[in-house]
C-alpha cells in the first residue's frame, strides 16, 4: 500500500536510515525528479527538483494497519502522513506509473509527464530560453509555433524541457 508522505528535506537520509532500521527493507521511497538548467553565475548549471516538493512516496504491505502508522509517526524527518491515502490507492498508482514511464535512464522524468495544451502559458526548464514564459499556438508532429512576448517563432519538442507555468 502506498502513502503520501510529508519529510523534512534536510533530513532526508536520516528518514530513509531510521526507516530501515525499524521495518527492514521491505519498503520503498518514490520521490519524482525533473532536470531543468538554470543560470548561476552567468552558467548554465543542471539541477534536479522534487515535483512534490516535499511529498514523497511511500511503500509497505502494513500501511492500512494501525499499530504500524503510530510507529510510522515518530520516524525523525517525517513531518506527518497524508490522510486519505488508503481511498485513493488506484490515483496514487496511476500516478506513480504515469511518472516511472517518462523517467530517462538517470531516473528523472521528461517532458513526456505534462500534457501539452494550445493557448496555455509554459516556461522553458532547458536551452537559451531558461525561465522564460511561452504560449503555445499550434503543435505539430515534432514542432511547435510558441509565442514569446512579441516574439513568434518555431521550436522542437524534444529540444527543450518546459512545465506548465
Amino acid at each position: 500500500m502506498w502513502a503520501v508522505i510529508k519529510f523534512d528535506r534536510k533530513y532526508f537520509n536520516l528518514l530513509k536510515y531510521d526507516l530501515e532500521k525499524r521495518f527492514g527493507k521491505d519498503f520503498e521511497i518514490y520521490r519524482p525528479k525533473i532536470a531543468i538548467q538554470k543560470y548561476y553565475k552567468n552558467k548554465l548549471v543542471d539541477k534536479e527538483i522534487d515535483i512534490l516538493g516535499d511529498y514523497l512516496f511511500l511503500y509497505h504491505k502494513n500501511l492500512n494497519k494501525y499499530s504500524f502508522i503510530n510507529e510510522l509517526k515518530y520516524i525523525k524527518g517525517l513531518k506527518y502522513l497524508l490522510d486519505g491515502y488508503i481511498g485513493f490507492q488506484d490515483e496514487i498508482i496511476e500516478f506513480i506509473k504515469k511518472c516511472r514511464n517518462c523517467e530517462n535512464k538517470k531516473g528523472l522524468i521528461s517532458e513526456g509527464m505534462f500534457e501539452i495544451n494550445i493557448f496555455s502559458n509554459y516556461k522553458f526548464s532547458s536551452g537559451p530560453f531558461v525561465g522564460k514564459i511561452f504560449k503555445i499556438i499550434n503543435i505539430q508532429k515534432d514542432k511547435m509555433n510558441i509565442l514569446m512576448g512579441n516574439l513568434k517563432t518555431k521550436v522542437r519538442k524534444k529540444e527543450f524541457l518546459f512545465y506548465p507555468a
